[in-house]
């Protein structure tokens, strides 16, 4: 489990085609592989992984490697990363841990394409379009996760969403650099989509 809170920027160091997978090597601070043990989870823009290797590159630096199978790319942005492209971190939840965010999974539900930015002084908003099936699951002030950042929508949920970052959020995550035209990891809060599902399913029932 995570929280949507993220811990740091990684950069992409080495991408390996294997059969229907690649390998993903990120360098990270040398302080996120503190306790660290080979099959742990670690939230990539969003996406849980499995941790496969990991160790130092300086005295400062270090990295993790995961194996990402072909319908984890085919559902998440993790398929369009380069060389050198910038990935939100998170290690898993622990007993103990403040929940600063909101409880995810890391299981992404689809994508999202961010369609209008707007950046002021103090405040940066970002509107995408979603695929509607899943507009059902929008409302305002409710949560979101983003490329793994735990977000809260804003007011005018129709025919997408928009969130408002703050300075803070854009500088700690990879949303500081997104462009008109690109795609997002997803993951909806679950206990929203579980009430949803259930009226749903009574209203069906009845009828």
């Amino acid at each position: 489990m995570f929280t949507g809170i993220v811990q740091s920027q990684a950069e992409v160091i080495a991408i390996i085609s294997k059969n229907n997978a690649i390998s993903l090597r990120l360098a990270l601070d040398k302080s996120l592989i503190a306790h660290l043990e080979i099959g742990a989870s670690v939230a990539v823009n969003g996406v849980c992984l499995t941790a496969v290797e990991f160790g130092a590159l300086s005295a400062e630096q270090a990295f993790i490697e995961f194996d990402v199978i072909d319908e984890t790319l085919r559902v998440t942005n993790l398929a369009n990363i380069d060389l050198g492209s910038l990935v939100n971190v998170e290690r898993s939840l622990k007993i103990g841990d403040e929940i600063g965010g909101h409880m995810l999974s890391g299981h992404v539900h689809t994508q999202a394409v961010l369609k209008q930015r707007v950046d002021k002084q103090d405040n940066c908003m970002l509107s995408f379009t979603v695929d509607p099936q899943y507009q059902k699951y929008l409302f305002a002030k409710g949560f979101i996760a983003i490329n793994g950042v735990s977000l809260t929508l804003g007011a005018d949920v129709a025919n997408g969403f928009a969130v408002h970052l703050i300075p803070e959020t854009l500088a700690r995550t990879n949303l500081q650099t997104l462009l008109v035209g690109d795609s997002v990891n997803i993951e909806f809060d679950q206990q929203t989509m579980t009430i949803v599902n259930t009226i749903e399913r009574m209203q069906l029932t009845r009828n």
